[in-house]
């Protein structure tokens, strides 16, 4: 699977979520998109859940960010 990035730290709301959505609609079915956050995205997950993604959350201590993995089950 590729991988796709995006850095949504220093945005601040709504732009984050917005920047998120947006990658999401021009991600390939073959592509999984990590995103860095500097607070976990919960309005976030049940926009994932309505639209059938795939997402699994990671809190770095060290960094102090979320590392969120985005991407949607070949069918």
């Amino acid at each position: 699977m590729k991988k796709r990035s995006v850095d949504v730290r220093g945005l601040e709301a709504p732009e984050p979520l917005e920047r998120i959505l947006s990658e999401l609609d021009s991600l390939q079915s073959d592509e999984q998109l990590d995103v860095t956050h500097w607070r976990e995205p919960l309005l976030l997950y049940p926009i994932l859940v309505e639209r059938a993604w795939q997402y699994k959350t990671e809190y770095d201590e060290k960094a102090r960010t979320y590392l969120i993995s985005i991407w949607k089950d070949r069918q």
